[in-house]
């Protein structure tokens, strides 16, 4: 049996539960960045961009889409550069 919200709040959605497991997952990213664990910075970050233009379209919000795009671009093109 699924465990019910604390009275006065409204169970999670979907998309919440994506848009939270995509922020710890960026929050990750950050800190192994910090530490200087590479790749695995960078593998976060690609999982969290593509967690967050999920949500994007499942919010139908375009500009959360362009962003995550902009910053997969971004991401990807210094990782091969360097």
């Amino acid at each position: 049996m699924a465990a019910l919200p604390p009275p006065g709040r409204a169970p999670l959605k979907p998309v919440d539960v994506v848009k939270w497991v995509a922020t710890a997952v960026q929050l990750v990213g950050y800190a192994l960045t910090g530490m200087g664990v590479t790749p695995w910075n960078i593998y976060a970050f690609v999982v969290g961009i593509a967690l967050w233009f999920a949500v994007g379209a499942m919010w139908r919000d375009r500009a959360i889409m362009v962003v995550h795009v902009g910053a997969f671009v971004s991401l990807v093109a210094g990782y091969l550069s360097a």
